[in-house]
């Protein structure tokens, strides 16, 4: 069964949604629902997945750093996930796009049934032209807050999942480098782009050398492993700046911008 050309999910990081001490990027934030709610109106079927809840959390709790313990952690996510919700709500209101909050785990994508009700949940609020926004439910799964590998990848996994669950034409992973380069670019000014990977295979893997961002938990090895559970469904993938959300206009026209991953 084929992919839905019109139907895109977008996946934002944390690192997309907040600034460089901490506090929520308003206006990235804004400027975010601003090109999907028209994205949306040229007749495109949107998806976003966000992460962010306990950096949120964090924030509206007046807490300086991360929480150490998991107990905390979930306590940020459940507070956080309501503020961030809230802010969506208000700025896609902005544009008149409803949208819906889908929090999920491991298990709901693992199970048939649930994948099933998952999708037919998915389809109809599509069908209604809402934008779902769905998240990690991390204040009752901690296998992604305490893993070091990481379950979902700051929900880099979690949105290929949802992205061939849905059959999905496009992913578009939001990322705070931009796109895979031959080497880390935060270090060396010389970096180059790879604009096209026509396959992820171990050499692409091998030729890492970059980490994830200060406040996010989305390394680009997790993209990588997106990108390949994506587009090994016929979902093609790609990775572009996540404080730049008007480049998102460019992939849908099919022009050059960040990597882009060529679906099998």
């Amino acid at each position: 069964m084929g992919v839905y050309r019109n139907r895109i999910v977008v996946k934002a990081g944390t690192s997309t949604l907040m600034n460089e001490l901490g506090k929520s990027d308003l206006h990235n934030m804004e400027r975010l629902c601003r090109v999907l709610a028209d994205i949306r109106n040229r007749g495109y079927e949107l998806i976003l997945v966000s992460s962010g809840a306990i950096a949120f959390g964090c924030g509206k709790l007046g807490l300086r750093k991360k929480p150490d313990s998991i107990r905390e952690k979930q306590a940020a996510a459940a507070v956080g996930q309501c503020s961030m919700l809230n802010l969506y709500d208000r700025f896609f209101g902005d544009y008149d796009v409803t949208v819906a909050q889908i929090l999920l785990s491991g298990d709901d994508l693992g199970l048939a049934a649930k994948r099933e009700n998952l999708l037919n949940t998915f389809d109809t609020l599509l069908g209604l032209g809402v934008v779902p926004i769905v998240n990690e439910n991390d204040s009752v799964n901690f296998s992604e807050i305490e893993s070091e590998d990481h379950l979902f990848g700051d929900n880099d996994l979690l949105s290929a999942e949802v992205a061939v669950l849905c059959r999905a034409g496009r992913l578009i992973l939001l990322s705070d480098t931009g796109g895979l380069y031959d080497r880390d670019p935060r270090l060396y000014p010389d970096a180059k782009l790879r604009s096209v990977v026509e396959r992820i295979d171990e050499d692409v893997f091998a030729s890492l050398g970059t980490r994830g961002s200060r406040r996010g938990a989305d390394g680009m090895k997790t993209k990588l492993r997106a990108a390949a559970r994506a587009t090994a469904a016929g979902t093609e993938t790609c990775i572009v700046g996540g404080k730049d959300p008007e480049a998102l206009y460019r992939v849908i026209r099919g022009e050059p911008v960040g990597t882009r991953f060529i679906a099998e």
